[in-house]
């Protein structure tokens, strides 16, 4: 018997290539007082695939927002309420915590997802998060990941959240000292942004969401770099119509790199939306959290502005503009943290290069800048450049 195997001719080796495209279309709205029951915004929402039907909700909301507005809890089980023949709030909101925090103990993550199990919340239902870039990262994994997927809606309550990570396609939380390590690409439902939210934030959480918009407008929008600009002082003082206008702007230029960009899952090398965030992300672990992202952030953008200066990729000065309109909305551009060293006397910071790459697998791939407006990917960092680079930012400082 083992002879006749051993004759056996061997079998052709056959491939059969499974092929189908999967459209992804959500809806980005900007409202005011999204839960004034007068407001159908957030009904019409969840019922626009199925009209005749009423439509379970669980929601999570962050507890420094539920702080901030002690009504808000109140408020949507009140529109629950007015809208029934539509909705139905399946239990109270729960409250979790916002920040870091809830993206570095996966306890929070098991937490929504029994609440999920124990009010049989299925697929059909919806998992709504209402808060900061951070509880929409956790949250939109429990909604992933529950059921293989619960439909997600994102209420961004914070700048941030509004103009830059509302709109994307990630979710994630912390884990074994590194940022979103556990995570998926799963779009949401909807995301609503209430602009009513953002008038009621602290003054250091206003400031830290225009990070987002200098980045996206220096690699994508020299107009828009321009008009942030002009309008620094409004923005600096938070007038109103002006933050409008500047998330909604942020927000539309994210949603079409993510949707024209030809990589909305990231399986190539490039993160252009990233560009100040490989020392960015360093920076927020080295400062267990301190630096807020976008705070971080303005520090990547001005590090990486005067590396291109220094590989020559853009013009000289044009760092010092940058830097000026971060520092005149309140961004400081220096945090000790950026000169540390590990026991090999190596610049703690660089580790976020080697994060960075592992992170998106690849090819190293870093977007720089050659004009105000115009990115430019590279694949190799000159670790003596970066120090240089961080010396000047010292200097400035100091000056």
């Amino acid at each position: 018997m083992t002879e006749d195997l051993r004759q056996a001719p061997i079998l052709q080796n056959s491939t059969s290539w499974q092929e189908f495209s999967v459209p992804y279309r959500f809806p980005v709205s900007f409202t005011q007082n999204l839960f004034n029951p007068d407001n159908p915004l957030l009904a019409e929402t969840l019922s626009h695939l199925e009209p005749l039907k009423r439509h379970r909700f669980v929601v999570f909301l962050d507890e420094g927002l539920a702080e901030a507005q002690p009504r808000l809890i109140a408020d949507i089980a009140q529109y629950a309420t007015v809208h029934a023949e539509q909705l139905e709030l399946v239990t109270e909101p729960t409250v979790v915590p916002g920040g870091e925090t809830i993206k570095s103990d996966l306890h929070f993550v098991e937490k929504m997802q029994k609440v999920i199990v124990d009010h049989h919340v299925d697929r059909h239902s919806y998992v709504m998060g209402i808060g900061g870039g951070a509880l929409l990262d956790a949250v939109g994994l429990v909604a992933a990941t529950s059921h293989r997927g619960i439909r997600h809606v994102r209420v961004p309550s914070t700048v941030l959240s509004q103009n830059d990570s509302g709109v994307g396609v990630k979710n994630g939380v912390n884990l074994f000292g590194q940022k979103n390590y556990i995570g998926t690409f799963c779009p949401p439902f909807a995301v609503l942004n209430d602009y009513a939210f953002i008038e009621q934030l602290p003054a250091r959480d206003k400031v830290a969401g225009m990070a987002e918009a200098v980045k996206v407008a220096l690699i994508r929008d020299p107009v828009f770099y321009g008009w942030l600009e002009e309008n620094a002082d409004k923005l600096a003082t938070f007038d109103a119509a002006s933050m409008q206008y500047m998330i909604k702007r942020c927000a539309e230029l994210h949603m079409a790199q993510i949707g024209q960009g030809g990589d909305p899952f990231e399986s190539g090398s490039a993160r252009p939306l990233d560009f100040g965030h490989w020392s960015a992300h360093r920076l927020e672990t080295l400062t267990r959290y301190h630096l807020r992202h976008g705070e971080a952030v303005a520090i990547g953008i001005a590090l990486d502005a005067r590396y291109s200066v220094l590989r020559g990729l853009l013009p000289e000065g044009s760092e010092q503009r940058i830097c000026f309109l971060l520092e005149h909305f309140g961004f400081k551009l220096w945090h000790p943290a950026l000169e540390t060293r590990n026991v090999a006397g190596e610049l703690d910071v660089i580790q976020g290069l080697t994060d960075f790459r592992e992170h998106l697998g690849g090819e190293l791939t870093i977007t720089l800048l050659s004009a105000l407006g115009r990115g430019i990917e590279v694949h190799e960092i000159d670790t003596a450049l970066v120090e240089n680079a961080i010396q000047w930012l010292k200097q400035r400082r100091s000056q």
